[in-house]
């Protein structure tokens, strides 16, 4: 049941809810990624994305580019946004679309400081410092399950991955679909050897064939790689923790995303267009694939993890999770939720879940996740060719 679990979340203009109120330093051109990381470094209250990227990329890289960097300035978890560019059109363009969100934003342009970025760096300092100001004046207001958003993650997994605490975050992820939210998982090839167990799920024939056609264009790139998929994944670490085969791996790995019907198939960063579980064709390395959520819209991550696995998303606040004894005993201050117990008895997957929900609404109401606390967090954008 998941009638009680109501959170205090801030109320956007739109209606929408976001569980933090950061203050976003967000650099839309390579050229003003250090003047952005300086400011950040002062303004050490608000979160700081760079790209590397910006002149020479092209097709399917410029796409996932102005989409990423979209998602990210207009995530619920941002209160407002300082934009820092080289290129007055683009961050113009930037400027309007996060003001028509209701978002508070500031823009400043190398070239209206005669690209002096010290005296850029002096404005923004000064421009953040009052957004940071107006942000802390918001208060939060109660939210229910129906408007969170999560994504659903695993790295560097084990044998008690898919055994315990995949398959709770899976009773999880259908809780959250059941209550009207949206769950999204990723890593495609993750799906290979699993894929049956996908397609059984999806809604429509048309979204059957789309989850073996992006299995497929991802085999299809690695073999013309030269890449054994077989021979690299799973990769040492999985081995090492009792894992033989990719099959096996995806096994575990699917649970993640429950039993509910899969609504469709997304893009990387592509934000689900209703309530259900989602999956979204992406690179299944953890940076890329938190990002791809985080650009979507998720609010929250789970990500489980056998061994431990430290990285988490800059945005969204990231529950790390394991089954591993060991690694919740020697990883407390890494591992938000303890699922050992499940392997024991001592826990069922109903109670599990019920716990687990309460400290999901714990993290959305404010409490600080530990990749928040040690500032584990970043953001990344995927590349696919060459720059010209």
């Amino acid at each position: 049941m998941t009638d009680n679990f109501q959170f205090d979340a801030y109320r956007r203009p739109d209606g929408s809810i976001g569980l933090r109120n950061d203050l976003l330093i967000l650099s839309i051109s390579g050229l003003a990624a250090p003047i952005a990381q300086r400011i950040g470094s002062i303004l050490k209250q608000a979160k700081v994305i760079t790209t590397a990227y910006t002149g020479g990329i092209i097709a399917e890289d410029a796409s996932l580019r102005l989409r990423m960097l979209e998602g990210f300035a207009l995530h619920p978890n941002v209160g407002a946004v300082l934009v820092v560019s080289c290129n007055f059109p683009e961050g113009q363009r930037f400027r309007d679309r996060i003001a028509a969100s209701g978002r508070p934003v500031e823009m400043l342009v190398l070239d209206d400081f005669g690209h002096d970025s010290l005296r850029l760096t002096d404005a923004a300092v000064r421009s953040g410092a009052r957004l940071l100001q107006q942000l802390s004046a918001a208060r939060r207001s109660r939210a229910d399950l129906s408007e969170l958003c999560i994504g659903v993650e695993c790295g560097r997994s084990d044998t008690t991955s898919g055994i315990a605490s995949n398959p709770l975050v899976g009773h999880v992820a259908d809780a959250i679909a059941d209550a009207g939210g949206r769950v999204i998982a990723g890593e495609t090839m993750e799906w290979f050897g699993a894929e049956h167990l996908l397609e059984k799920r999806a809604k429509t024939p048309e979204i059957m064939q789309a989850l073996r056609d992006a299995i497929n264009r991802r085999i299809d790139r690695a073999e013309a790689a030269g890449i054994d998929l077989i021979g690299t994944n799973p990769g040492p670490v999985n081995i090492a923790m009792g894992l033989s085969t990719l099959e096996e791996k995806s096994l575990g790995a699917v649970r993640k995303s429950g039993s509910a019907p899969i609504q469709g198939l997304l893009q990387q960063g592509e934000a689900p267009k209703e309530a259900g579980v989602w999956l979204m064709d992406q690179p299944y390395y953890s940076p890329e694939s938190l990002s791809g959520f985080v650009a979507a819209g998720a609010h929250m991550i789970l990500f489980t993890t056998g061994p431990g696995n430290n990285f988490v998303s800059l945005l969204a606040p990231t529950i790390k999770l394991s089954a591993n004894a060991d690694t919740c005993a020697n990883l407390i201050e890494q591992i938000d939720f303890d699922a050992s117990a499940i392997l024991t008895g001592v826990l069922g997957f109903a109670e599990a879940t019920q716990m687990l929900l309460a400290r999901m609404v714990d993290v959305a109401s404010g409490t600080l996740t530990y990749g928040e606390i040690l500032s584990e967090g970043a953001e990344t954008i995927s590349r696919c060719g060459e720059s010209l």
